[in-house]
């Protein structure tokens, strides 16, 4: 009984350390909130901040940590919000600042981060800075923003005529061809690394770096609590404008991003450098404030190596993008295998590793894994570290690929499936309006593919889900040591164990059924039961199954509960109780 007292003591005294609970995010769940496509509460067919705020229960219910918003920032909507007019401002179809003063203050009560979109490489063309920035004519050297962006001089025929059609280099957009664009007014061109209507700012001026920290700070002031950094390895280019980027090969098209090696647009040193800057400045604020640690999430496409290394300057989450990138539905167990190896080997001491499944940008991981939807859920719960939902995970949804409207990536945009009411419970239009709404919803809600007939449903997605984010809380998912195995060549084993259980999730590629034995790798443990299985299974929660020989049926996974005793269990629950009993008491 002393060394439970011990524990309990120690389980106290660290919660009350430190004042920046530094590490909250390690185990953390973050779901990614698309805000025109959550919920509607306005009814003009566009996703709210209020509607955010209003749908709040769900994601406690559901186990998330932090919800991150998709860009809220005035914006003319080229790129849906990632063309930044106002960054010290929430776009009206939103709703307004005080809407999300209400959203934060609301969340922190119930103990959830809000983590927002931060879009540093460029702004919209409307912006305030990049007006200022093309008014400087006759090279007039009182204008502060005359340097903001990335200009250069054209160059000019025989009569002093500048050339428009002959750019500064090769370097291109990613929505490729020609990353310049000439301006008639400032007669010089500035360089874009997406729309024309983005143009990419100038970190090199120093003035730039100061102001998007005081934009952190802004949002930081209203409650926010930390950011998701959009783009990050374009940020800088090479100082030497001068220079081609390499092809990747011959007889290419060299109008596609996709035909040149990007060595000088792409992952330059200084960018690293900036991440860190904002790094340091995050902590500072968070000290100053007596805030929470401020988390730090970045988006970069880029080799492991490169991604990699934006731990070593202070990302907390670096997106791992690599089930995504690197893997479709017809891979291997040995190149998943190869994947988590490569990631958990290059993840920094006192860092931790992510994982992500689909975003905003990308086809929903139902519909690149048909079938294997539950499995890759599966796979990121159990996995050491952070965990990334996408909205509309939890409960299966697919994309509609019959309606791209405004843009390929529409499909993986539809509005969040509630119930199985008008437009599924998004948005109140009245039905003789559905065209309004900024999307079509998806026709599977009317099947019962809805968060609320999932919640009703015994065997669901959504009870899936809500199955591993409760075995998320568990210390055996925290600090359990971390096993990966192939069985029978076709049967991917994660296993994560402590000294009183291990929990093993096994996922069978194959279409037939396959038996294992996983007693070596839980350490012949006893009262091995079924947690939880993918919804194709037809396998009982709790079943009990013995380790030596788990049948697995085809295109299934499983995850099985192992402990060394019954008692232990109790006592560890026991544990638990009084722990939260002690912690309540000097609460008081």
């Amino acid at each position: 009984m002393k060394s439970l007292v011990v524990v309990v003591l120690l389980l106290a005294v660290g919660l009350g350390a430190g004042q920046n609970n530094k590490g909250w995010w390690k185990n953390a769940i973050f779901y990614q909130v698309y805000p025109r496509s959550f919920m509607d509460s306005n009814s003009d067919g566009i996703g709210d901040l209020k509607g955010i705020k209003d749908k709040l229960s769900h994601f406690i219910e559901s186990g998330i940590t932090a919800i991150w918003l998709s860009p809220i920032n005035r914006s003319p909507m080229v790129d849906f919000g990632y063309d930044i007019s106002d960054f010290k401002d929430v776009d009206p179809i939103f709703g307004t600042i005080k809407d999300l003063e209400d959203l934060t203050a609301e969340a922190k009560k119930q103990n959830l981060k809000v983590i927002l979109d931060l879009v540093p490489n460029h702004t919209s063309d409307q912006h305030k800075w990049f007006q200022m920035s093309i008014n400087n004519t006759n090279n007039n050297n009182t204008n502060k923003y005359k340097d903001y962006y990335i200009w250069v001089d054209p160059v000019k025929d025989d009569k002093g005529n500048p050339i428009k059609d002959k750019y500064p280099n090769n370097w291109l957009s990613v929505f490729n061809g020609t990353g310049w664009t000439f301006h008639e007014g400032r007669k010089q061109f500035y360089f874009h690394q997406f729309y024309k209507q983005q143009p990419d700012l100038n970190y090199r001026n120093s003035d730039v770096r100061e102001e998007m920290k005081n934009i952190m700070k802004f949002w930081l002031d209203k409650g926010i609590d930390g950011f998701r950094i959009d783009a990050v390895p374009h940020l800088f280019e090479s100082a030497n404008i001068s220079l081609d980027e390499p092809p990747l090969g011959k007889n290419l098209n060299l109008s596609l991003h996709a035909s040149l090696n990007h060595t000088l647009t792409k992952d330059q040193p200084e960018t690293y450098e900036l991440v860190k800057e904002w790094r340091d400045f995050v902590d500072n604020y968070a000290e100053e404030n007596k805030r929470d640690e401020i988390v730090l999430l970045t988006e970069a496409y880029s080799s492991l190596e490169n991604t990699l290394k934006y731990y070593e300057v202070g990302s907390n989450v670096p997106f791992n993008f690599k089930f995504i990138t690197d893997a479709n539905s017809s891979s291997t167990p040995e190149q998943f295998k190869v994947i988590i190896d490569n990631w958990i080997k290059g993840t920094p001491q006192n860092n931790v590793p992510n994982w992500v499944m689909g975003n905003h940008d990308r086809v929903r991981v139902g519909t690149r894994y048909p079938g294997r939807a539950d499995h890759m859920i599966m796979l990121e719960m159990i996995l050491p570290g952070v965990a990334v939902t996408y909205y509309g995970e939890e409960i299966g949804m697919v994309d509609n690929t019959t309606i791209y409207k405004y843009d390929v990536r529409d499909g993986c945009r539809t509005p969040f499936q509630w119930d199985n009411s008008i437009n599924a419970g998004f948005s109140k239009i009245a039905e003789n309006l559905l065209e309004k709404n900024w999307l079509p919803v998806h026709t599977s809600y009317k099947s019962g593919l809805n968060l609320e007939q999932e919640k009703k449903d015994s065997i669901s997605h959504y009870h899936l889900y809500t199955n591993l984010t409760a075995l998320r809380k568990r210390d055996v998912l925290k600090k359990g040591n971390f096993t990966i195995e192939i069985l029978n060549k076709t049967v991917l084993a994660v296993v994560r164990q402590s000294e009183e259980e291990a929990v093993s999730l096994l996922i069978n590629f194959s279409k037939n059924n396959t038996i294992v034995d996983i007693s070596k790798l839980v350490n012949k443990r006893n009262n091995a039961k079924i947690y939880t299985s993918s919804v194709n299974s037809n396998l009982t929660v709790n079943q009990t199954v013995n380790p030596v020989a788990i049948n697995i049926p085809g295109d299934t996974s499983i995850i099985v509960d192992s402990s060394t005793s019954g008692a232990t269990i109790v006592n560890y629950s026991i544990m638990i109780f009084l722990s939260a009993v002690f912690i309540s008491f000097f609460q008081r």
